[in-house]
């Protein structure tokens, strides 16, 4: 079972949402998260550069004749932090709830 950790990095609502999002793939195309978050170009590149900087998500990019292509994955990391942050955010939400004691 994962440990809870409420993770500060993880936990803004846009941030949550791509870390959410990567969580279910393998690797995800940037305007793919784009344009299910509904962000603008930069707003996702300043979100996936923070994510990159703590280690939480790799990005791939690739030039193809003049076409770049950007897609990100969670690194291990990445994939525990997550859990971790979900976690808890149940313990919380249980404890709002009534349904466990602390």
């Amino acid at each position: 079972m994962t440990e809870a950790r409420f993770d500060e990095v993880i936990h803004p609502g846009t941030r949550l949402s791509v870390v959410a999002l990567l969580a279910a793939a393998d690797w995800v195309e940037f305007a793919y998260i784009r344009d299910q978050l509904s962000l603008s170009d930069s707003a996702l590149s300043k979100q996936l550069s923070t994510l990159q900087d703590v280690g939480y998500i790799h990005l791939d990019r690739e030039t193809s004749g003049r076409r770049r292509r950007l897609r990100a994955r969670l690194t291990p990391e990445g994939r525990v932090a997550f859990r971790a942050h979900v976690a808890a955010l149940r313990e919380i939400v249980a404890a709002a709830d009534g349904s466990e004691t602390l």
